[in-house]
């Protein structure tokens, strides 16, 4: 074998090995930083969907979202959270949660953990007649009246009682999450109140 073509022979594998060596560390830095991208998503991505029936015209802004929207977002919330029985809490809960902002996600299902938990306990069902709502744009946020009605075993538990419920949400990046959902003081506000046909509430 002629020794100069040998040794180009072995000059070009060299070369080749060491263009392939390098092509691999490319790719393995690649992997690196995409194992770590997707790592840094998990659990954060967070799937947001509408309210089944859009009944008003509503406007968006940047970082706001219109009375109107909050509304209709509110009754679909208090149906979530209101309307439940043992047979349906832990769905409409997952429902729920999927609407929830990232850094609130935790006392929401805790929340709804121990909701969950006590009306499979006691075979209690609740539900809530929306009589009016105030919501207030600054704020971002909506009271929902009504009269929540509880059972155990399907016997009622006393009359319904009227109650009000604070509904705060978040809107981000295009996106509307609730922040948090609780029972305030009857008549604790000072907006106008609504009721759900969009109608100033009588006094």
């Amino acid at each position: 074998m002629n020794h100069e073509t040998h040794q180009n022979d072995l000059r070009f594998l060299r070369r080749a090995n060491r263009t392939l060596g390098i092509a691999l560390a490319i790719i393995g830095v690649g992997m690196l930083f995409l194992v770590f991208a997707v790592l840094s998503l998990v659990g954060s991505e967070r799937t947001i969907v509408v309210p089944p029936n859009i009944e008003k015209t509503f406007w968006v802004s940047k970082d706001k979202v219109s009375g109107e929207y909050l509304e209709q977002m509110a009754g679909f919330m208090t149906w979530l959270v209101l309307d439940v029985s043992p047979s349906t809490i832990d769905w409409k809960r997952n429902v729920l949660l999927t609407y929830v902002a990232p850094d609130d996600f935790a006392g929401l299902k805790t929340q709804m953990d121990l909701e969950a938990e006590r009306l499979r306990s006691n075979n209690a069902t609740t539900s809530f007649q929306i009589q009016q709502f105030t919501a207030n744009e600054k704020q971002q946020s909506v009271v929902a009246t009504g009269r929540l009605r509880r059972q155990i075993n399907g016997v009622d538990v006393g009359d319904p009682v009227v109650r009000s419920y604070l509904i705060q949400f978040k809107h981000t990046g295009g996106r509307v999450h609730l922040s948090a959902f609780k029972e305030i003081p009857y008549g604790q506000n000072g907006q106008q109140p609504r009721t759900p046909d969009g109608n100033a509430a009588a006094h």
